[in-house]
């Protein structure tokens, strides 16, 4: 199949290359200029890899970077951090939402004049769904969305982009909403990489404590390469309209995450609560329903916290 990802210098986007190469796949991917190298390739993957640059903000941009006979487009490329968007709210929008209907506004028209007929598969979140309800329950695809970030909603905005150009130009559109996930690679401004990152130097100097943010709640903690796997699963088994969680349905507090870290470097730690570090309506729970993805694609996550954690330390030190 021939495969267009956007974001392949990214997190997410670096395994999921790795992963398609590998099953024999034609891959071409795109990169922001001027952005660090990925984390997760290797230079020999880096350079075997044919490579365009994409700046979503750019019409003209786009429209180079998606222009190819391609069977499937996976959009990753978006401002994915938190914080990020949170310190630029019309930024986030600009690029993720802005971009997205750039991106499939240039895929829709070649649809529309007949001469392509690619799959656009829409990395979104399942931030997008909000506060759960009391007493919390995993959130199902058929949930209202009500985003309590910039992130989330510039993300919403993106998915509701992607529909409105699959219904006029007849663009097929997958939207897949990952719950958070994490795995070698990840950058350290996403809370379980710092978490690492900081009970690492703690153990490294010797210190008992680490200053946190609010560690009560529960997330729906994936691997990124069972992400990964889920995206592969819906490129061929996904049915194009639909939306589909990608998450596990089992939720762990984020203060248990930090528990585990400290058992696993064998180093416990004390945490100190830093507001610094806190987040203004932070989400309690976010746990998602996979059902529908398991009944669509047999799809479900084989990799333990336990394994992810290891490898996120071992990262650190390296």
């Amino acid at each position: 199949m021939r495969i267009l990802v956007t974001g392949a210098d990214g997190f997410a986007g670096g395994w999921l290359v790795r992963r398609l190469v590998a099953d024999g796949h034609q891959v071409t991917g795109t990169y922001r200029e001027g952005g660090p190298p990925s984390k997760v390739l290797t230079q020999a993957e880096r350079d075997a890899l044919p490579w365009r640059t994409l700046e979503l903000r750019d019409g003209t941009s786009v429209a180079g970077a998606v222009d190819g006979e391609w069977e499937a487009v996976v959009h990753l490329a978006a401002l994915a951090s938190g914080g990020d968007a949170r310190r630029d709210p019309g930024g986030a929008w600009e690029v993720n939402a802005a971009g997205t209907a750039r991106l499939a506004e240039a895929l829709g028209a070649r649809v529309a004049a007949r001469e392509a007929d690619p799959l656009l598969l829409l990395a979104s979140t399942g931030e997008v769904y909000g506060q759960s309800a009391e007493p919390p329950v995993p959130h199902r695809e058929t949930d209202p969305c009500a985003p309590c970030s910039p992130y989330a909603a510039s993300k919403l905005g993106a998915e509701i982009a992607a529909q409105e150009v699959a219904r006029r130009t007849g663009l097929r559109v997958i939207i897949a909403r990952a719950f958070p996930h994490s795995g070698p690679g990840q950058d350290s401004r996403f809370a379980v990489p710092a978490l690492a990152a900081r009970i690492r130097l703690a153990r490294r100097v010797q210190a008992r404590a680490i200053n946190t943010g609010n560690l009560e709640p529960v997330r729906d903690m994936l691997d990124v390469r069972d992400v990964v796997e889920a995206y592969l699963a819906l490129l061929t088994r996904g049915a194009s309209g639909e939306i589909y969680n990608i998450a596990s349905g089992n939720g762990v507090a984020l203060r248990s995450v930090v528990d585990r870290l400290g058992q696993l470097a064998a180093w416990p730690v004390i945490t100190e609560h830093d507001p610094a570090l806190a987040r203004a309506g932070d989400l309690r729970h976010l746990v998602g329903d996979p059902a529908k993805l398991r009944t669509a694609t047999g799809w479900a996550p084989r990799i333990p916290l336990e394994q992810t954690l290891t490898e996120l330390l071992d990262a650190e030190a390296d």
